[in-house]
């Protein structure tokens, strides 16, 4: 009995966390999983595939442009296909509080994509933090405290309650 009782204790909060590719990942998992205690998505990479194709050559933005210099009858599907791994789409369905981060020089994540993203995205909390002066690394470390600050808000560090 000792033991059920100590199980029904366990905290059992869950928070995806990412950067870059993770960062999109996480967005896609907050987008597909209800009961989520927040998503910490920085630099979320893959969202709004189209519009990062027009407005950057950097990888792997550049490999579909050149892809797309000789299929120009398949655009339409090429960006169709890419729409189901879109960050920008899955982030309407979050429901979780969400903290977001964008670098207004990333060439990688192009700022205008995360801001797509974020703004289509959760229906609850969320807030971004904007780092002006630097690329794909983002905020790094300074982002770290942020990411603690907000969870602490949220999330609090109380654990489970003693009965």
């Amino acid at each position: 009995m000792a033991t059920a009782r100590a199980i029904s204790q366990v905290d059992a909060r869950i928070i995806v966390a990412g950067g870059s590719q993770g960062g999109g990942i996480a967005l896609a998992v907050a987008g597909l999983v209800d009961g989520l205690a927040g998503v910490l998505a920085d630099l979320p990479f893959l969202c709004h595939v189209r519009r990062a194709v027009d407005i950057t050559d950097a990888g792997p933005y550049a490999e579909l442009a050149s892809y797309l210099k000789t299929r120009r009858g398949e655009v339409d599907q090429v960006f169709h296909t890419l729409s189901y791994f879109d960050g920008l789409n899955v982030a309407a369905r979050i429901t979780a509080p969400a903290l977001l981060s964008v670098a207004l020089m990333d060439r990688t994540c192009p700022p205008s994509t995360v801001f797509a993203a974020y703004h289509h995205c959760i229906s609850a909390d969320k807030e971004i933090v904007v780092w002006p002066y630097n690329g794909h690394e983002g905020g790094a470390a300074f982002q770290r405290a942020e990411q603690l600050r907000w969870l602490g808000k949220r999330v609090g560090s109380g654990g489970p309650s003693t009965p």
